[in-house]
């Protein structure tokens, strides 16, 4: 199968890729290398074509006419919930505007299979838990927003003759090459600090929960997306919620070390507990997790330690 990853230099999208690859795929990927969005050409594939172009430019239909995509899966996107409320006009110009740009590609390229990374964001504060694909979405950031906006993008476009889809609702998705400079990732922010010996930040009381899973079951997920789960939308974490607070204590044990907390204020648009139902996809996908949180924090911090020759 010819697959064409958005935002396949970028943390997540790059496991997607090797996935796709060691699956026997042809994978191209198109990225912009935004230097505040974590897509690195160190992070590609090399058995994988790079294309280094922003998914709203008119431009990227030049890749889908040469390399004629049987299936997208779409994961380029401004991802983090702080600068989608600083900005929630560019947040929308990338996730939606460069969203619509892709699905018509799809639609007149006649693409197969288009799998959209979704989030949890979309569902809000939880009025009961674990959450399930049933419970109502009502997101509290414009990044959550957005990213409900393109699962009906992605249901209309098949309902009219485009790719069939699948959403995968992402939990709190870490493991190797999550940018620790950035807004978003506590766990490789928390990694990388504390492997430099320095201070962490703690929001709020440090006791809200969040489901941590492992990027390379994430990848798994994807792979599986791309034959099984046509119109649906399905939950992809771990059903086990796990404290920040928690995630300092297991990190500094992983590490050796222990450093100063720096306490701060909750920041906009953040959830207070959100744990997932898993059934869906197990059901639909075939998938679960199978990387437990001690083991992928290790992984997390031996990548981090390697990188910096540690």
């Amino acid at each position: 199968m010819r697959i064409l990853v958005t935002g396949g230099a970028g943390f997540i999208g790059s496991h997607v890729v090797d996935a796709c690859l060691e699956a026997g795929h042809e994978v191209v990927v198109v990225d912009s290398l935004w230097p505040h969005g974590g897509g690195r050409r160190a992070n590609v594939n090399p058995r994988a074509e790079l294309f280094v172009l922003d998914i709203r430019d008119a431009a990227l239909v030049d890749v889908f006419k040469r390399f004629a995509p049987d299936a997208v899966s779409h994961h380029a996107a401004q991802h983090s919930v702080a600068l989608s409320t600083r900005d929630p006009g560019y947040d929308a110009d990338v996730n939606v505007r460069g969203l619509l740009n892709v699905l018509q590609l799809s639609r007149d390229h006649a693409v197969r299979k288009f799998v959209f990374a979704s989030s949890a964001a979309t569902y809000g504060s939880p009025r009961y838990l674990p959450i399930d694909e049933a419970h109502p979405q009502t997101p509290e950031s414009p990044y959550g927003i957005t990213k409900l906006a393109g699962e009906h993008y992605a249901r209309y476009f098949a309902a009219g003759g485009g790719p069939q889809y699948t959403a995968l609702r992402y939990g709190n998705v870490y493991g190797p090459r999550q940018d620790p400079s950035g807004e978003a990732g506590v766990i490789a922010i928390f990694a990388n600090r504390i492997l430099e010996g320095q201070a962490v930040r703690i929001d709020w009381d440090g006791e809200q929960q969040k489901d941590y899973v492992f990027v390379g079951d994430v990848a798994r997920a994807n792979l599986l997306a791309l034959e099984r789960g046509d119109g649906e939308a399905v939950n992809i974490g771990t059903g086990v919620g796990t404290s920040v607070n928690t995630l300092f204590r297991m990190l500094c044990d992983v590490v050796g070390r222990r450093v100063d907390v720096v306490p701060a204020s909750k920041r906009p648009g953040d959830v207070y507990r959100c744990v997932f139902d898993i059934a869906r996809a197990r059901e639909v996908l075939g998938w679960s997790p199978q990387t437990a949180l001690a083991e992928g924090l290790a992984a997390t911090v031996n990548f981090f330690r390697t990188a910096a020759g540690r």
